[in-house]
């Protein structure tokens, strides 16, 4: 039993590195990258899971749960969903970087919430130090993000290696140097934004449903929620904005609506329309031209990124028709930039169909749509209300952006999400 303990914590102990240095993968790539070969720096996360599964098989069969998790539902569909990805290397030939990208792409995060659930599973009690990681590394990486829109240059990044042939250290809004737009230490504001949506959900989950906690430590939680929202706003990220917007809502719906009077909702729609009528109202100031409509007709580019989301949408969805099998795999995103033809798509769902077809969307929406629900049938627990909450808020994104695509978000959301699920299954009943 000692023996299966070790190894048990050896199985925690890689999943937790992976958890926490995730974080600082875009600034540790860049960087490291100048000295080794791009593509295997970049691929350390993907070696380090795929030495865990046998690992963890291992442990599943010794603790007779191989024949539990085996019935279910969930993550037979997550099997069928990567099984899918096997059929279609070889029914739609892609070339072998394609190949191996896309599978690293789709995959990734799905397999990182198998494994971390197993492990939560067979150890609950690992439950506290995977949400203490998550905080400390996601505490860093967004007081950086602080520094990086406050004190420190905006093209602080250039030092390890950032620029116009790797990430660039920061973008501008509608190339308006006006409204600098920052990474922190992801690949890009929007994703940096995403995560701030998931960061303050948990922050509020956590002070709605840990009250005591939350006071006894309010400082310190304030402190971080004030990284995050500088951050969520220096992204300039519209998308992140309105999804945590959604995400406040699903809280509150979730957790208050039967303790808050009537009156405190009106009060609530009426901020809504004010803040929505002020905007209107100065639709053609600076501020709403630029950092709203990312469109602003003076001193904009000459194609604004409007224009660039709806082409990308109509491609999509020209494809999706046209495609009921898909493309392959790495036909779509960046898995398709060393391919004749690049594909880029910035919707989530049309990602998803370009590179499995309909069949393979349908799905990834099932397995979606399961995790949010036993998420959301614990949602008394803080850590399952906050990221369910995030989820939506996330998944809205993906109408906007391939969201689950960068590996940083996607690895964080699933591995949370694993937690919480992982922390509350019943062993003993199908669940």
């Amino acid at each position: 039993m000692k023996s299966l303990d070790r190894l048990t914590n050896l199985v925690a102990g890689l999943l937790l590195f992976v958890f926490a240095v995730i974080i600082f993968h875009a600034p540790l790539s860049v960087y490291l990258g100048q000295f080794f070969q791009p593509e295997l720096v970049k691929a350390w996360k993907e070696a380090l899971l795929l030495v865990v599964i046998p690992l963890v098989l291992y442990l599943l069969w010794r603790a007779k749960l191989l024949r539990k998790f085996s019935s279910d539902l969930l993550l037979q569909l997550i099997v069928v969903y990567a099984g899918l990805h096997f059929v279609l290397l070889f029914a739609i030939p892609t070339n072998s970087y394609q190949r191996l990208a896309g599978l690293s792409i789709d995959l990734r995060y799905l397999l990182f919430f198998v494994l971390v659930f197993s492990v939560i599973v067979l150890q609950p009690s690992l439950r506290k130090l995977f949400v203490k990681v998550a905080t400390i590394s996601g505490s860093i990486s967004l007081f950086f993000a602080t520094l990086q829109a406050t004190i420190l240059p905006s093209d602080v990044l250039k030092y390890i290696g950032y620029s116009k042939d790797t990430i660039a250290p920061y973008l501008t809004v509608d190339k308006n140097d006006n409204f600098i737009r920052i990474n922190g230490t992801f690949r890009g504001p929007n994703p940096l934004g995403a995560y701030a949506v998931l960061f303050l959900s948990l922050v509020s989950a956590f002070v709605i449903k840990k009250q005591r906690t939350f006071l006894k430590y309010k400082w310190q939680i304030s402190a971080l929620a004030l990284f995050a929202i500088v951050a969520l706003w220096a992204s300039y990220s519209r998308s992140a904005l309105l999804a945590l917007l959604i995400s406040f809502g699903v809280i509150v719906l979730v957790a208050l609506s039967r303790k808050i009077e009537i009156r405190y909702w009106f009060s609530f729609a009426v901020i809504v329309v004010v803040i929505v009528g002020s905007l209107f109202a100065s639709r053609d100031s600076s501020f709403v031209q630029n950092v709203v409509l990312h469109n602003n007709p003076k001193d904009g580019s000459a194609v604004d990124s409007n224009d660039g989301h709806a082409d990308s949408l109509s491609v999509g969805l020209e494809k999706a028709v046209h495609q009921p099998y898909g493309g392959g795999i790495g036909s779509a995103g960046s898995a398709s930039l060393q391919s004749d033809s690049p594909n880029i798509i910035e919707n989530q769902y049309l990602f998803i169909a370009q590179e499995v077809g309909w069949l393979g969307l349908g799905l990834f929406i099932v397995i979606f749509e399961l995790i949010m629900w036993r998420l959301y049938q614990s949602r008394r627990d803080w850590l399952s209300l906050g990221v369910f909450a995030s989820g939506i808020g996330l998944a809205f994104i993906g109408l906007l952006l391939p969201v689950w695509a960068d590996d940083t978000v996607s690895l964080v959301w699933f591995g949370l999400a694993a937690v919480a699920l992982g922390s509350h299954y019943k062993v003993g009943n199908k669940k």
